[in-house]
């Protein structure tokens, strides 16, 4: 069955949400629809589309008298963020140990000896990062458990710069990577559950010390 090109606005929403990904916007940042259309090349009509489906997604939101801002998470939502985070990525981690492939944990073994090797290049680093994530939920072969993750996808592009810009936080990203997949490769279910809590609440402390909240 051929495939179905995607509309003007579909095209829009899916190069703003990959920019908002790649940290080409920021938190914050205004989003007005002439400088969008000009920026995409397209007319008004689907950029605001577009913006319409961020704000529905709680990526955007309107000001009075400013317009479209993405935007910025409180001190307390980042919390609540990494709190509903651990939650489900201990079960994540847990349900990969039971079920996922040794073929996925290897994938996940060469994405984070690509994250050390961009250490110089945070952004793709970061990048690789939400892949190893992506990569643990899919190892967990559970449906509703990856669409819950998605759900969280849109808060996560909220948390503002990467953290990985700092090189001692590399190596502990990596070394707690190494962790939870060291658990995965001897099925151990409680031990790759520990460890992806302790990921996080890592990367939580990291992300309120930074001051980027």
């Amino acid at each position: 069955m051929p495939k179905i090109p995607k509309s003007s606005g579909e095209q829009a929403y899916d190069t703003l949400l990959g920019q908002i990904r790649a940290g080409e916007f920021s938190p914050g940042d205004r989003l007005r629809e002439e400088d969008v259309s000009a920026r995409l090349g397209l007319s008004r009509t689907p950029v605001r589309e577009a913006l319409r489906r961020l704000e529905t997604d709680g990526i955007i939101e309107h000001r009075p008298r400013i317009g479209a801002i993405i935007r910025s998470l409180t001190r307390t939502e980042v919390v609540e963020l990494y709190e509903m985070r651990t939650v489900l990525e201990r079960t994540a981690a847990e349900m990969a140990a039971q079920h996922g492939a040794d073929a996925e944990f290897d994938a996940l073994e060469a994405m984070n000896d690509k994250i050390e090797a961009q250490r110089d290049a945070p952004t793709v680093g970061a990048a690789i990062n939400q892949d190893f994530h992506r990569g643990l939920y899919h190892a967990a072969r559970n449906r509703f458990l990856l669409a819950s993750a998605r759900a969280l996808n849109s808060s996560l592009l909220l948390l503002g710069p990467t953290t990985y810009s700092d090189p001692e936080r590399i190596d502990v990203v990596v070394g707690q990577h190494s962790e939870i997949i060291a658990a995965l490769r001897h099925r151990d279910p409680l031990q790759a559950a520990m460890a992806a809590e302790a990921h996080l609440q890592t990367s939580l402390r990291y992300r309120l010390n930074s001051g980027s909240t």
